[in-house]
């Protein structure tokens, strides 16, 4: 290991060698996924708990270096208190040659929706809140599967780049599983839906145990599609394994739902349309009458422009990363806000 700048202070956090600013203190293993692991710590600085997040290897491959500064590049952009936000983004490596690895700050989130649903029934009226406040933060346009949105590690854009095993299989929008078409921000509507039929019948809405399966428990309840959507589908391969399932009727979402509220179940049919294009809006589901109550065109704003003209740039690694170390470099972490991009 190399020497240490100065300001940092190295810590062993299960059998993995962390080396952060001397601000980040008691450092403690929450969770790892496929592109990196996370620590919570507490910042002498601001006295708050915060999560670190360290990625794996960022620079192994062109894939991972594009995904990396993407990610990096989506939470300096986003201001917004139903997504989560970038506090501090370092590296311990002391030039651009050295430059093999960095850490992104984030606030710190005890529980996930899906810790507090296995601990109690939510209430209707915390589903609705909760339920406005993931469209809300689902308007950003950005993924999204909890309610200060988490784990950029597989943000994505909503293209070609895709594939079909980014989301949580469970929550896959159709066209996701089978790379029918395009994928544009509705894959999150269908997201969205599964994770309200979930919280109000604490049942997951459509387990799958592969792939097929997954599409399949979607049909049952859907039906099959119909022609015009087979039309749209760009894969002829998709188009033929659809043609060959057999035929069936869309169910009536009231006999599914016996016992479901009738402005959750039609928001819910809205929103759970096999065909993308038909599919509901975040912005249509916040002016649904399901969210009535919490519903306030003024303080759902829309996020300021995005510049993603970088996703159609042809970089090689040693380039994605001279990007992301300047990104590093211009953080100010004491005004965050002020280093958006």
């Amino acid at each position: 290991m190399g020497t240490l700048v100065p300001g940092f202070h190295r810590v062993e956090v299960q059998k993995t060698t962390w080396d952060v600013p001397e601000r980040y203190a008691t450092l403690l293993a929450i969770g790892s996924g496929a592109y990196g692991t996370v620590c919570s710590a507490i910042d002498q600085k601001t006295k708050e708990k915060v999560a670190i997040k360290k990625l794996y290897r960022p620079f192994q491959s062109l894939i991972h270096a594009k995904r990396a500064y993407r990610e990096l590049r989506l939470l300096r952009h986003i201001q917004h208190d139903n997504v989560i936000c970038l506090l501090n983004v370092f590296t311990p490596d002391s030039t651009l040659e050295k430059f093999q690895t960095f850490y992104m700050v984030m606030p710190f989130v005890a529980q996930d929706l899906g810790h507090i649903m296995k601990r109690k029934r939510l209430s209707d009226r915390i589903i609705t809140y909760l339920f406005y406040q993931l469209l809300r933060g689902l308007k950003k346009k950005i993924k999204c599967l909890s309610f200060q949105i988490l784990d950029f590690g597989l943000a994505r854009q909503t293209e070609s780049e895709m594939t079909g095993y980014v989301v949580t299989r469970w929550y896959r929008a159709p066209e996701v599983i089978f790379n029918w078409m395009h994928y544009s921000q509705a894959v999150d509507v269908w997201s969205a839906a599964c994770i309200l039929a979930e919280m109000i019948t604490s049942t997951v809405l459509f387990p799958g145990h592969d792939s097929i399966d997954q599409l399949k428990k979607i049909l049952n309840l859907t039906g099959t599609p119909d022609s015009s959507l087979v039309q749209k589908m760009q894969s002829k391969d998709a188009q033929s394994y659809v043609q060959g399932l057999p035929s069936q009727k869309k169910k009536n979402f009231k006999l599914v739902f016996p016992t479901m509220n009738e402005k959750a179940l039609n928001l819910l049919e809205g929103m759970l349309l096999l065909d993308p294009e038909k599919r509901l809006t975040a912005n249509q589901g916040l002016a649904h009458p399901f969210l009535s109550e919490y519903h306030d065109a003024d303080s759902e704003p829309d996020s300021k422009p995005y510049d993603d003209s970088f996703e159609s740039l042809e970089l090689d690694v040693g380039e994605w990363k001279s990007l992301i170390h300047m990104e590093i470099m211009t953080f100010d972490p004491d005004n965050p806000a002020q280093t958006a991009m």
